[in-house]
């Protein structure tokens, strides 16, 4: 505990003992012999509380002061309050930077502190990840040496931060990122980078889908403005022609509505709130009516189709929506696969998880097109697909149809070899009988 000092009480001490130094040399008729004395002592002992003290203060490594007395005890004691102080608010101070940098790591952004001079203070773990900086190495380092992009630079020194900048990482030039300064404190800058790649994907996706729409609409109009231009002023048009307008007219009319249908189809997909896992498909029989119009599509490429099917093997989920991913994979097998050609269709139960895969032996699909197979009207031959009508929106259907019920398209292909489009859907949504009865049709 800290004590208050005391300066009168210090100089009795020293008063005391000099009156008792006078009477001693009096006493043995030796005054000057005995103030000598008396004063080499005094000095002799400050000089070792003096050398005490140093050696606490400078070397040694215990916390609390040398056992003294008097003035010393005093000083001992006032260090002493004054270091426990220090200490108090040096561990108070760094809980607070230790909490400040657990909060910046927590930021979902890479965040960088830099003083007045653009040198970088300190960082968080994703800064280091995205941006390529190492800690502590590059503490102290000017930001427009790591970051190097003229564009960043330029807006760096513009010192118009109101508006972010978009720039690819220095560390992945597949990524884009957003960089935002933002000024504080005394001369501070704060710079946060933010991923923002996959909302450049989504931008670039919705430009593609309104050309693709477009594009895809204006093909048919065009043939129907045409042909509807052409006949109200045409006298004595031959009945083989009126036979290939009306003809041409109907397949393009019903070429939009069949792309109406699907994109009203993906909207309410997306937007549904109907329960998924309330009601019990029964697969098998839907298999059933899905195996009618595939025969019945399957008439002029004569196709070998079997169906393997597990007629006990039932799932949870929205019978219309997996209808329409069930088939979907059938009908482009027929569709796709040069005639004659061989379609297996499974569901089966494999490791209490029902799983569903369409396999054919068509001309496969390339290796650099099978993560972009369920982007909306993406197409691998565009010619190939208007040839049989294809919308390019199917496997669009069925990756948002999957995602909704917890699952996800696998594909596998080979060119030249075929392909194989496969789900499997969880224990927890399967419903099996003990003892299956598995029916094989073709």
């Amino acid at each position: 505990m800290y004590y208050s000092f005391s300066w009168l009480k210090s100089l009795s001490r020293i008063a005391a003992f000099y009156l008792v130094v006078v009477i001693f040399g009096l006493a043995f008729d030796a005054l000057a012999i005995a103030l000598a004395v008396g004063s080499s002592w005094l000095l002799g002992y400050h000089s070792w509380h003096l050398y005490r003290f140093n050696r606490w203060i400078w070397h040694s490594k215990k916390i609390t002061p040398p056992s003294a007395s008097g003035f010393w005890e005093h000083i001992y004691e006032g260090v002493y309050y004054i270091q426990r102080r220090n200490r108090r608010k040096r561990k108070e101070l760094t809980y607070i930077i230790k909490r400040y940098r657990e909060g910046s790591e927590a930021i979902p952004d890479a965040t960088v502190v830099l003083d007045s001079n653009a040198c970088i203070q300190w960082c968080n773990r994703l800064a280091r990840i995205e941006l390529g900086l190492r800690w502590p190495q590059d503490s102290g380092r000017r930001i427009d040496n790591l970051i190097r992009h003229p564009k960043f630079v330029e807006y760096f020194y513009n010192n118009n931060y109101d508006i972010p900048v978009e720039v690819p990482s220095p560390s992945n030039i597949e990524k884009i990122l957003e960089y935002r300064i933002m000024p504080y404190g005394d001369q501070h800058l704060l710079l946060i980078a933010r991923d923002v790649t996959r909302l450049m994907q989504l931008e670039q996706m919705r430009k593609d889908f309104v050309a693709n729409v477009s594009h895809e609409l204006r093909t048919p109009l065009t043939v129907l403005n045409g042909y509807l231009e052409t006949l109200p002023n045409a006298e004595n048009v031959p009945p083989a022609f009126l036979k290939k307008a009306f003809t041409e007219m109907r397949s393009q009319s019903e070429r939009m509505q069949n792309l109406v249908e699907e994109l009203l189809l993906l909207s309410r997909i997306e937007a549904s709130s109907e329960k998924v896992f309330a009601k019990v498909v029964n697969v098998p029989l839907m298999m059933s009516a899905i195996q009618l119009e595939a025969n019945s599509l399957n008439k002029d490429k004569q196709h070998e189709l079997l169906f393997d099917v597990d007629q006990h093997l039932s799932v949870y989920g929205i019978e219309t929506e997996l209808r329409s991913a069930f088939s979907n994979l059938i009908f482009n097998a027929i569709h796709y696969t040069p005639m004659p050609g061989k379609i297996r269709v499974t569901w089966q139960l494999i490791d209490d998880k029902a799983h569903f895969s369409v396999q054919d032996n068509g001309e496969g699909i390339a290796e650099q097109h099978l993560n972009r197979l369920t982007e909306r009207f993406y197409r691998v031959d565009k010619a190939r697909s208007r040839k049989t009508g294809g919308s390019g929106l199917g496997l669009s259907i069925v990756k948002h149809v999957l995602t909704h019920h917890n699952s996800a398209l696998d594909v596998k292909s080979e060119v030249g070899k075929g392909s194989v489009f496969s789900f499997e859907f969880s224990s927890e949504v399967t419903v099996s009988l003990k003892q299956p009865n598995v029916k094989r049709y073709s």
